[in-house]
């Protein structure tokens, strides 16, 4: 399957997948993310049921803090 990720094409060699699989995959490993799929706000326990599928659009930002 083929998404857009954090505006950047990304191929996917599975059908659908869960968004925690995702970021499993791009070894994502920041504490705090904050994650969308086509725009929708998706939290971190509905994240392993929340599915991915061709064409979506996902975002996966990282959270920073400092001073």
């Amino acid at each position: 399957m083929e998404i857009l990720l954090n505006n950047r094409k990304e191929s996917i060699d599975k059908d659908e997948i869960s968004l925690a699989e995702l970021i499993q995959i791009k070894n994502f490993t920041f504490k705090l993310l904050v994650t969308k799929i086509n725009g929708a706000l998706v939290r971190k326990d509905e994240r392993a049921e929340a599915p991915v599928r061709d064409g979506d659009e996902v975002n996966i930002l990282h959270m920073i803090s400092g001073g």
